[in-house]
């Protein structure tokens, strides 16, 4: 037996589901995707890898740029589904799809619910230095991650993970629970259990302005900021040369014990030392802009830096 669904998901963090989905013999009527941006030297439209990965395989996908409208939701309920998978889709799902005939909408949800509901949960909890995270597959309903849950898994956090790494980690992991979820609504065993009411927080979106590093901070606060904002957007901090700021992204570094103005750069050797508010990070991997990655010396070699020069 297997179930008719449609799937629904844009990013890179969405494809692993749709593939194990596929790979456990669910029929995929229809995907949904964020519609095709512009992207690239050309400015040409680039589909999401959601799309491409549809394309690949043969499913027919659909792009509006709303759901909203009754055209759209009729068209989705002519599917004719036992459920809509949901995965990072991006579009706010009017309560006409989200309660639509079956079983409605089950969603992949990267964190342990009710704390970040929202946009940014994955940077935002290693931002905040959580020390623990998880998947969640929950029923979707009116409100912003509010609906219950249906299976969990929990999952310690590395103290180096990075947004990027722990991204891919939580993917495989929420494929594989997505796949038993959908097992289990086929046997007719899919319990829903109510969100806890207290704990709640919200991971709104990241704002470009918290990308810039704030060396009055202290280092191991700064190493959670760093690390929750890698590869993307990528923390980063200004240096003058020649009259004007050149931006430098930084990209791995790790606490140390040292001290000195906040900015300073107290020390490089076998890494780039600067000192924070307490303590001082040493920069491992840093990117100019328009420059591939490099490691503390090969930045060095193409961009000198002194000790005692200050970085805002």
């Amino acid at each position: 037996m297997s179930l008719r669904m449609a799937f629904m998901g844009t990013p890179d963090f969405s494809v692993p589901v749709l593939a194990e989905c596929l790979a456990a013999g669910h029929e995929v009527a229809a995907v949904y995707s964020q519609p095709p941006r512009k992207a690239g030297r050309g400015m040409a439209e680039q589909p999401s890898p959601v799309h491409r990965f549809a394309l690949e395989h043969g499913l027919p996908v659909r792009t509006p740029a709303t759901l909203k409208d009754a055209d759209a939701q009729s068209a989705f309920a002519a599917l004719d589904l036992d459920v809509a998978v949901v995965v990072a889709y991006g579009l706010i799902l009017p309560l006409g799809v989200v309660a639509s005939r079956g079983v409605g909408c089950i969603n992949v949800h990267a964190w342990v619910l009710p704390r970040w509901r929202g946009a940014a949960p994955i940077q935002r909890a290693i931002m905040a230095g959580d020390r623990e995270t998880g998947v969640m597959v929950m029923q979707m309903e009116a409100g912003l991650d509010t609906g219950p849950v249906l299976l969990a898994e929990h999952v310690a956090i590395a103290p180096d993970a990075t947004a990027g790494s722990l991204h891919d980690k939580l993917s495989v992991i929420g494929a594989s629970l997505m796949v038993r979820a959908l097992a289990a609504l086929e046997r007719g065993s899919l319990a829903a259990k109510p969100q806890a009411e207290e704990g709640v927080t919200y991971a709104h979106k990241i704002g470009k302005d918290e990308a810039r590093i704030d060396w009055s901070r202290d280092a191991t606060s700064l190493d959670a900021h760093i690390r929750g904002l890698t590869p993307f957007p990528g923390a980063f901090f200004e240096i003058e040369r020649d009259g004007k700021p050149v931006r430098v992204k930084v990209l791995r570094e790790t606490p140390v014990d040292a001290k000195g103005a906040p900015g300073e750069v107290l020390s490089l050797d076998g890494g780039i030392t600067i000192a924070c508010g307490k303590g001082a990070l040493k920069l491992v991997e840093l990117q100019r802009a328009g420059k591939g990655p490099m490691k503390a010396d090969d930045f060095l070699r193409g961009f000198p830096l002194r000790k005692g020069e200050r970085l805002f």
